[in-house]
C-alpha cells in the first residue's frame, strides 16, 4: 500500500480508504463488516471513513468497536455532520449547537477521544460560514478534531471558507470529498484547480460509481438482486446501456494490463496528483483485497489517452 499526504497538511493516508456508508451497520452482515475492515488494516489501508448520519450512528458504532483493537496512532479515522439525526429544527445544518453536539455524540459512539478528520458533510447556507469554522476550530483546540474538512462543496463556498478562515486566524480545510469516478468528472473543472493551488487535497467517494466500473452490471434491465442499485433507486437510474457499453471497452485495456475494471478506474482517479485516496465501500473480505491492488498502479499516457476517447464517446 502506498500513502499521501492529505492537502498541505503533513497527515499520510493509503491510496485505498475504506468507507462505511451503506454497508456497516446496515445490510451488511456484522461478521462480513468486520472483517473487511480488519482485512483492511492488514493490507496496509490506514484511513477509515464513517458519519453520524449512517445508520444513524451504527456505521459509527461498529468501526470504532473494531478499530479499537489497533494501536490508536496506526490509523485516520473520520467522521461527519450536517444530515438530519432527528426531527427537531437544530438536529441538522451546520450551526455552532448542532456541529459541537453531533461531534460529541460521535465520539461517544466511535469509543475514541478524537477523531482525524471532521467533515461538513454538505454546505449549509442557513448558517454564516464564520459561525461553523469557528465551532470546528474550537474542536481542533480542544484536541477532539485534528483536521478539517468539507465533503460535495462548490468551488466558491470552499474559496469563501478559506477567506474566512484566513480574516479570523481559524483552522484551514485540509480536504475535500467529492464524487468522482469515470462517469462524473465535475470537480475537474473549478473544484480541483482550487484545491490544488489552496492546499486541499481530495478523499473521492464513489470511485466506482456504486459497481457500474466492476463489470457488476451486465444491463440495466437485469440488477442482481443483492447490488445497491437493487436496493437504491437513484443508483439504479444511473446504470445505462451506454455506461455499461463504455465498461465493456474498459474491460478490454484492463485485460490487456492484466487489470480488473475496476483496479484500472481506481488507478485513473490515483493519476489526479490533488487526490490523496479513493474511498471504497465493502460488504466482504474480498472487495477489499482486490481493491487494494490499485495502489501503486501507473497507467501511460497512450493508456490514459484510449481511456479518455471511449469516456467521451457519445
Amino acid at each position: 500500500m502506498k500513502y499521501r499526504r492529505l492537502g498541505r497538511s503533513g497527515l499520510k493516508v493509503s491510496e485505498i480508504s475504506l468507507g462505511s456508508w451503506l454497508t456497516y451497520g446496515g445490510y451488511v452482515e456484522q461478521e462480513n463488516a468486520v472483517n473487511s475492515i480488519e482485512t483492511a488494516y492488514d493490507l496496509g489501508i490506514n484511513f477509515f471513513d464513517t458519519a453520524n448520519v449512517y445508520e444513524r450512528g451504527a456505521a459509527e458504532k461498529l468501526v470504532g468497536e473494531t478499530l479499537k483493537a489497533y494501536p490508536r496512532e496506526s490509523y485516520v479515522l473520520a467522521t461527519k455532520a450536517f444530515w438530519p439525526m432527528g426531527d427537531g429544527p437544530n438536529d441538522r445544518g451546520l450551526s455552532r449547537k448542532h456541529v459541537m453536539e453531533q461531534a460529541h455524540a460521535s465520539l461517544k459512539r466511535l469509543g475514541h477521544d478524537y477523531v482525524d478528520i471532521f467533515y461538513c458533510h454538505r454546505h449549509d447556507p442557513e448558517t454564516p460560514l464564520d459561525e461553523t469554522l469557528r465551532a470546528l476550530d474550537d474542536l481542533v483546540r480542544q484536541g477532539k478534531v485534528l483536521y478539517v474538512g468539507v465533503s460535495e462543496w462548490q468551488a466558491s463556498q470552499i474559496a469563501e471558507a478559506l477567506t474566512v478562515a484566513d480574516r479570523y486566524l481559524l483552522d484551514r480545510i485540509i480536504v475535500n470529498q467529492p464524487v468522482y469516478n469515470m462517469f462524473n468528472r465535475y470537480i475537474e473543472k473549478e473544484v480541483m484547480p482550487l484545491c490544488e493551488r489552496s492546499g486541499i487535497g481530495q478523499v473521492v467517494f464513489s470511485p466506482l460509481a456504486q459497481g457500474l466500473l466492476t463489470g457488476k452490471y451486465t444491463s440495466s434491465s437485469d440488477i442482481p438482486t443483492d447490488s445497491r442499485a437493487a436496493k437504491l433507486e437513484g443508483v439504479r437510474k444511473g446504470i445505462t446501456e451506454e455506461k455499461i457499453a463504455k465498461v465493456r471497452e474498459l474491460e478490454k485495456i484492463a485485460a490487456e494490463l492484466d487489470l480488473s475494471v475496476g483496479n484500472l478506474a481506481l488507478a485513473w482517479i490515483l493519476r489526479q496528483n490533488n487526490v490523496a485516496s479513493a474511498l471504497v465501500g465493502a460488504s466482504r473480505p474480498e472487495q477489499v483485497k482486490e481493491n487494494a491492488k490499485a495502489s501503486g498502479i501507473e497507467l501511460s499516457e497512450d493508456v490514459l489517452n484510449r481511456i479518455e476517447d471511449i469516456l467521451k464517446e457519445q
